[in-house]
Formats: C-alpha cells, structure tokens, sequence
C-alpha cells in the first residue's frame, strides 16, 4: 500500500471513528435521564456524584473528540482521548459481561434519528456481549490510528516529509 493509500485509508476510518462518537454523543444528550440509568446499571462501586458527572460529562466529550476527528483537526489529541475512553468502555462491558448483568450499554440509539428497529435487533445491538466485542474492535482501530497518527507526527517533526 502507497504512503498516499495509506494516508487516505487513516483519514477515512478516523472519520468513521469520529461520525461514530458523534451519533454516541448525540444518543446520550437526545435523554441525560436514560444515559444516567445505564451508567447505575453497570452497578460500578462508584459514588453517584462521579456517575452524574461521567453522565454530564462524556457526550460532551464525545461529541468534541468526534467532531475533531471528522474535520481532521488535532488528530493526535482526539485519539489519544478516544482511545482511553474506549479502554475504559471494554473494562466496563467486559465486568459487566462477565457478572451477568442484563443492561443496555446507553451507547447508540436509532431513536435519536426517529428510526425503530425490532424489539429483538435492538435488544441484541444493545446488549452489552455486543458492546464489549464492539468497543474491543473499535479500541484496536482507534490505537492502530494513534499509533499510525504519532508515526506520522515524529517524521512530519523530524523534517523527514517535504512539502
């Protein structure tokens, strides 16, 4: 694969990445009150104020880190955030997984865009096996871009492209 192909293929899955955390972003600020029922649901030993805050919080953060990723704009910052945040997600599904919980992850509603789908796709979709086999796939893409995106900014700041 060309640098070119290469280049273009990294600007295309971050832009997917982005328009992904845009609709997560979206869902969650669409109904705060059902975001925050999902966030107790995951039954994490936490205080309710850091889980009021996490709920106030991350769509904002979501939203910012997607929108930077779709204009392209401060690449490294917005996958090095997203690439935490998806880390922290896969620990929270995979507990939750692992201890039976029966939850909704909270993450994309077809709602939002005032689409329905059948009571047993979404159930699925919303499953939280789904979520963490899901944010297990994104976290590797997001950290091979990152990854992909600090290479880039090394030689960039090394002198070794030429424009």
């Amino acid at each position: 694969m060309t640098t070119h192909t290469a280049g273009r293929v990294q600007r295309l899955l971050g832009g997917l990445l982005g328009l992904l955390m845009l609709w997560a972003a979206v869902s969650k600020l669409a109904n705060p009150t059902e975001f925050l029922g999902s966030l107790y649901g995951y039954q994490l030993p936490l205080p309710r104020l850091v889980m009021q805050t996490v709920a106030v919080v991350l769509p904002w953060l979501e939203l910012l880190c997607g929108l930077l990723l779709v204009s392209g704009l401060w690449m490294e910052t917005a996958l090095a955030i997203v690439t935490t945040l998806l880390a922290v997600f896969v620990l929270a599904t995979g507990q939750a997984w692992l201890r039976g919980l029966d939850i909704s992850c909270g993450c994309f509603s077809l709602k939002v865009f005032g689409l329905d789908s059948s009571p047993g796709l979404d159930r699925f979709f919303e499953s939280v096996a789904f979520a963490f086999f899901r944010n297990l796939v994104l976290l590797t893409v997001t950290a091979l871009l990152f990854r992909k995106q600090l290479a880039t900014t090394s030689t960039v700041a090394q002198g070794k492209i030429t424009t």
